[in-house]
């Protein structure tokens, strides 16, 4: 009898048993590789921001760790980390102040005021001139509304003062023809509001409005284009396509602006400023220089500070959790 052996060939892979090629994986690089490839590949976007960054750190990082004055008993001699600990004593000690509330008030007001007029006027502006079509008259009143914000904030407040002169205003000399008494305007404490906030939306409505022009043009034309065929009016286009495109920028300005409302501008506050209407001139960031550079009391100009930042902190993260939830956009959106 012969006997037959069966050779088998040998098992494939079973990448090939199942008609597969295996694919080599690409090596994983670390952070630290690709870090160091888009350093070398983008090295001028790096450089740019070197100047930027080491501005935030020098000049807004570093001093944070000097605000410890705040809970100390400061003395120049000693030093911030040398001075005598205190606790919350000259936090309780500016509580406990009866201008506090004067301050938290005149501040509070002046700066709502400030950002309820200064909101909407620019956002007007800017759609009025996304409108028109004459282009020279259009750059005619860009420049007229934008060039106020070059000027400096002295200035501005010198040509308030002689516009407002009881005596050499031309506005007393307005109404004098119709018969009414000059006025003190910025004797008077009721108008100091006013004179502050519209001063100061003359002198940043055009700046604003360029935002918000940059906005709207880049809104796609074609969504104009359908408005129109389906016999939109000007006013329908603005309020259906305009508006809603420029909601973002604004809900993000509105949020900064809010978040900022406790530090309103020292330098117009104080300019303005004279013994006749400390009444509602009297700002927090006014009250910090003179405890701070004219008392020469750091510790409670520092709490006081410290105590204005916080309260900023507050309001900029709530406004921004209720504008996330209301409009969908925020800040970290």
């Amino acid at each position: 009898m012969s006997a037959t052996f069966e050779v088998k060939p040998a098992p494939a892979p079973a990448a090939s048993r199942a008609g597969e090629t295996t694919a080599r994986k690409p090596p994983r690089t670390s952070r630290r590789t690709q870090a160091g490839r888009s350093l070398r590949r983008h090295w001028q976007l790096y450089l740019l921001i070197v100047v930027p960054l080491a501005y935030f750190v020098i000049f807004k990082y570093i001093p944070i760790a000097n605000a410890v004055i705040a809970f100390k008993d400061y003395s120049p001699v000693k030093g911030p980390w040398g001075s005598d600990w205190v606790g919350f004593k000259n936090f309780e000690l500016f509580f406990q102040n009866p201008v506090f509330w004067t301050l938290v008030k005149n501040t509070f007001l002046l700066s709502v005021y400030t950002v309820l007029a200064s909101f909407p006027i620019p956002i007007i502006l800017a759609i009025a001139l996304n409108e028109i079509r004459n282009g020279r008259f259009k750059k005619t009143v860009q420049l007229v509304t934008y060039a106020p914000y070059f000027i400096s904030t002295v200035v501005v407040v010198s040509m308030t003062i002689l516009v407002l002169s009881p005596r050499l205003g031309f506005v007393n000399d307005a109404i004098g023809l119709f018969g009414v008494p000059s006025v003190d305007f910025l004797g008077n404490p009721n108008y100091f509001r006013h004179i502050y906030v519209w001063s100061d939306v003359w002198q940043t409505t055009g700046y604003s409005a360029v935002i918000y022009l940059a906005a709207l043009s880049g809104i796609d034309p074609a969504l104009h284009e359908s408005a129109r065929i389906d016999g939109a009016s000007r006013l329908q286009r603005i309020r259906h396509v305009d508006l809603p495109g420029i909601m973002p920028t604004a809900v993000i300005i509105l949020v900064l602006g809010v978040g900022n409302i406790m530090s309103i501008g020292f330098e117009k506050a104080f300019l303005l400023q004279n013994p006749l209407n400390t009444q509602q001139s009297e700002i927090i960031a006014t009250y910090v220089y003179k405890t701070g550079l004219l008392n020469a009391d750091f510790s409670m100009a520092t709490a006081i500070g410290l105590f204005n930042s916080v309260i900023n902190l507050f309001l900029l993260l709530g406004v921004n959790f209720v504008a996330k939830r209301i409009t969908g956009n925020g800040l970290w959106s």
